[in-house]
């Protein structure tokens, strides 16, 4: 076992990994990383800003491979299933969602499930959280009694460190740039607000930016125009609330990586990117799941030459958590299939009709496990095409009933609950269609290329909500907008 090196000793060894030399907010988050790592104070949190090309991959990747080069226990979460894909990509090690990590679920008595936390007892371990802007307090998961009734909900930033600070010496820290969107229906994240993170979870809380963009991103149009794009944020955020944001200008001219299509074009750029990239390499972010509706038919149409409702081959991402379909223990290492995971359909087994919705039994595989085997499952078509972000509360009330009517004839109300609770088609996925998502079903992911629709727009309605957003989708691209 080596032996404990100084904070001094650990900077030097981040230095050594790096494949450049740092920027100077580089070389400031190495002596901040060199001291958190070896601090004997309880509770250690680093909270990292870095903005996009400021390097936040290149320090996280050289700080994994430190902390394994010291035995040292590590592990990568991220929000969503295509964060926690590009995160462990980068670091060269398996990253996890957080739901998939932190929680444990359990049955009831009364038939309803519930979320606890995962028990974690690795002492010293470092978890490093990416895209932690998109981190609420809404961790999406409702414990359930019988009837399907929510009577709570689980608090995911606190969950989040309870679980993490559980083991004795361990630590945390969470990376995010504060200028992409907030989670929805909050005006900040959350998780990147270092003073309420450290007066509420009673953190030894550190707070470090990173603000230089690095020498090799220097000729990106996109992190160019994102660049100044956050200067507008920065400005937006001071000004009085009846004074507009400043519309931003973007610079394309200079730059074979950034274009400007008027509507006439889309669909030539469209088939373009398609046939350059590949289909699963191109997104199109737009404002509103109407306008995601309406691209991901078109591409559909007349881009893949997809017929049917729903065909093999199609690319879908989930927009509600399920626990119901994936079975294999072995090849999966949750039997969550999350918001926001991506799925491509094998074949479709069979259509039908029940309590007046359509439904597609179908052979899928999980984009984030490319070596698990295939699952059957039951595919809400009506969720497909919804201009909300999935079927109403309202409309499932209403299918939940006449479920249990169906199942009746097991006599206790509770029973027929636990029944309806389990069949296939309150449990039937609901997806839509993964080639145009909103800016927020983008955030954590990366394309190579990317389409953003910015759709009608007025002065008056570019506020800061609107930059983050057009932020947010830019920063997506890796390598053509």
């Amino acid at each position: 076992m080596p032996s404990t090196p100084t904070s001094e000793e650990a900077e030097d060894r981040l230095r050594s990994a790096f494949p450049h030399a740092p920027t100077p907010s580089q070389d400031g988050l190495i002596h901040a990383l060199g001291r958190f790592l070896m601090s004997t104070q309880p509770r250690c949190c680093l909270v990292v800003r870095g903005y996009a090309g400021t390097g936040k991959t290149t320090t996280m990747a050289a700080l994994v491979r430190v902390l394994r080069d010291l035995r040292r226990p590590v592990e990568l979460l991220a929000p969503t299933g295509r964060a926690a894909q590009v995160m462990g990509r980068y670091a060269g090690l398996q990253a996890s969602t957080i739901h998939r990590r932190i929680y444990l679920r359990k049955a009831t008595p009364d038939g309803g499930t519930s979320a606890s936390i995962a028990p974690y007892t690795r002492k010293g371990a470092v978890f490093i959280v990416d895209e932690a802007s998109m981190i609420g307090r809404d961790s999406g998961l409702r414990q359930t009694g019988a009837t399907g009734a929510g009577f709570g909900q689980r608090d995911l930033l606190s969950d989040l460190f309870q679980f993490c600070l559980q083991a004795p010496g361990s630590r945390i820290i969470l990376v995010g740039d504060d200028a992409q969107l907030p989670p929805v229906g909050s005006p900040i994240s959350p998780a990147l607000d270092g003073p309420r993170l450290a007066r509420e979870f009673d953190l030894t809380l550190a707070e470090r930016t990173l603000d230089d963009v690095v020498r090799q991103e220097l000729d990106s149009g996109i992190l160019a125009n994102a660049h100044a794009l956050r200067q507008n944020i920065a400005l937006a955020k001071d000004l009085p609330e009846n004074v507009d944001a400043p519309l931003p200008q973007f610079d394309t001219a200079p730059y074979p990586d950034l274009h400007s299509v008027t509507g006439n074009d889309l669909a030539e750029l469209l088939d373009d990117l398609h046939h350059r990239y590949g289909e699963q390499e191109v997104v199109v972010i737009t404002r509103s799941n109407r306008r995601a509706n309406d691209f991901n038919e078109q591409i559909r149409r007349r881009i893949l030459w997809r017929e049917e409702e729903l065909d093999a081959g199609d690319r879908l991402m989930v927009v509600r958590n399920n626990y119901h379909w994936l079975k294999d223990e072995d090849a999966y290492p949750t039997d969550l299939i999350a918001n926001g995971d991506t799925l491509v359909v094998q074949k479709i087994v069979r259509r039908f009709e029940r309590y007046g919705l359509r439904y597609a039994t179908a052979d899928l595989k999980m984009e984030d496990f490319p070596d698990a085997p295939s699952f059957e499952a039951q595919i809400m078509l009506d969720a497909l095409h919804v201009d909300g972000p999935s079927l109403p509360g309202a409309r499932m009330k209403t299918l939940f009933e006449d479920v249990m009517l169906d199942h009746a004839h097991l006599g206790s109300k509770r029973k027929v609950a636990e029944a309806a609770k389990q069949d296939p088609c309150t449990q039937a996925l609901q997806v839509k269609f993964a080639y145009a998502v909103t800016a927020h079903k983008s955030q954590g992911g990366q394309w190579p290329a990317i389409v953003v629709d910015q759709g009608y727009l007025t002065e008056e309605m570019v506020d800061i909500e609107w930059l983050r957003w057009l932020y947010t989708a830019l920063t997506r691209a890796q390598q053509e907008a």
